[in-house]
This record gives structure tokens, sequence and C-alpha cells, in this order.
């Protein structure tokens, strides 16, 4: 059977997405108003970063994920800036094309087609046995996530709804712990707790075997109490994953209802490469340079 086409999905909220963001994110015409005009003169008054302002659609990026809350998206953008020149050596200029092998020829990160049972986005990070760090290092990984992460903002569904995350650890070995390193997990848990404009509202650590320890050991100094209380410890027990995320939403590759996955990263990159305008946008913005 064919793979249906990934697509993203950039039409209007449905109206259950609606009343989730009018009961979670205080989202009403009134309270959208205010924040975008609060926003705009906050983002003007401010020399020192640059972003668009003309976009309403935009703005809603970070608008969301701070509930509405004029000051918390300013700062978040902010932040956002400080983190790109931080790592600027990875981020600056980051294409589609510069990951294409990594996308195409190795099945390290893939989203699922459909949403799960509360409409948001899943990610599979297949960080074990499978994961040939000599080919994908972890420098290209934490790439391959932000380049992930900028088509999510643009579904306005996922800004509302979030997005949950699957790190598999099936046949993890020494050669992948190596390459969770110290550096590794700084930044990517300061790009998923400081810098990213999206709800992340579940990590489901699966297949993680003993040796995983060290993986968490490491990771574990950098995890804030709001992010630890979001994180999901399985092993191999499928039916705890399924607590979260019902059978009915996940393939059988997690014992789920759904046909096993038979598309990967080549299938769904160019759809990333589609929207290689709104990336080159992304690149502009950020710290003014004196």
């Amino acid at each position: 059977m064919a793979v249906p086409p990934f697509v993203l999905d950039l039409g209007p909220l449905s109206e259950d997405a609606k009343l989730v963001a009018k009961n979670e994110l205080r989202e009403t015409p009134e309270v959208v108003e205010q924040a975008l005009k609060e926003l705009r003169a906050l983002l003007d008054a401010d020399k020192s970063i640059r972003y668009r302002t003309d976009d309403d659609d935009f703005l809603l990026i970070f608008l969301r994920p701070t509930k509405f809350y004029a000051q918390s998206a300013y700062e978040l953008m902010k932040r956002i800036a400080e983190f790109r020149e931080k790592y600027k050596d990875l981020l600056s200029g980051l294409l589609p094309e510069h990951e294409k092998d990594a996308f195409i020829n190795h099945n390290v990160v893939n989203v699922l087609t459909n949403r799960d049972h509360k409409g948001r986005r899943v990610l599979i990070v297949n960080c074990g046995g499978s994961w040939d760090t000599s080919k994908v290092t972890s420098d290209q990984l934490f790439r391959i996530f932000y380049l992930i992460h900028l088509g999510a903002i643009l579904e306005p569904e996922t800004q509302v709804r979030g997005a949950v995350v699957i790190m598999d650890y099936k046949s993890l070995g020494m050669r992948q712990v190596g390459a969770l390193s110290p550096s590794f997990s700084m930044k990517l848990l300061s790009f998923i707790q400081d810098a990213m404009p999206l709800r992340l509202k579940e990590i489901h650590m699966v297949n993680n075997p003993i040796i995983f320890n060290l993986v968490w050991k490491i990771f574990k100094p950098f995890i804030r109490e709001k992010l630890n209380k979001r994180i999901f410890f399985h092993g191999g027990k499928m039916s705890s994953l399924h607590a979260h995320i019902p059978k009915s939403h996940l393939p059988k590759n997690y014992d789920g209802d759904l046909p096993l996955i038979n598309y990967s990263g080549k299938d769904w990159y160019p759809v990333i490469e589609e929207h290689v305008d709104h990336i080159k946008r992304w690149n502009s913005y950020g710290l003014v340079k004196e």
C-alpha cells in the first residue's frame, strides 16, 4: 500500500482545537487582539533583536505557547535570538539541504503521519542501535530536530495542541551513549526548555536498557522540574506507554493497532524542503549585530 504523503496542516484551527485554545491558552478574539498589540510594541521598542511584526500568524507562533502573555512571548523571542547566537556555528544559515543525507538515508528521526488521540504531533527518535553515529553525529541530530521544529511551528493545530516525543533506545550501545554527551545534552535541553516555541507535552523513553542509566545521569542535571514532570520511562513495557497514548493511535512497532511504520525521513523530507523560504526568513531573525 502506498504511503500517504506527509503534509503540514496549514489550515485554520479545527473547532476542537479552538476550544482547546480558549480553555488552555486564553485564546479569544479580544485577548488575541490585545496580545498582538502589546507584543508589537515590545518588539518595536527593542532595537537589539530583529523579527517581523507585520504578520499576525507569525506572532501567534510565540503567543500561543506563552498563553497570550505578550511579555512572556517577547522574552521567549529574545531567548531564541540568544540561543541562535550562542550556537551560530550549528544554526547560522541552516537549510534542509545541509542535512539531506541524514534525513533521507539514515532513519534516526521520524514523524508519525497521524496525530495522537489529543491531536498532538508525534516525533520518534531512533537513538538506539539503529543510529550510526559515524554517519549522523549528535550535532547533526540536533540540526535535524531544529529543522523539524521549524516545520511544526507553521501548523496552527500543533501550535495549540503541542507535540510528544518517543525516544526509542532499542539496542542502545556504547557508541550511542558516547554521542549523547554532556555538551549535546546541555544544548538540546537548553533548546527545549528555553528556545523552542512549541508546547512539548510529553517525552516517552521506550526500550531503554540498563545501559540507559548512563545516558540519564548525563541528562538529569540539566532538566528542570516542569520538563521532568513530562518525562516517562517505559522500558519494553508498551502497556505503560499506552496509558499515555492509546494503542489506537500507535503503530505495531509499539504494540499499537496501526500498521508498522513503513515510511521515514525520506518520505517527509520534501515537505521540509518545500518550506525553505520560511526557514530562510527564520535565519534572518535574531540579535541585531552592532
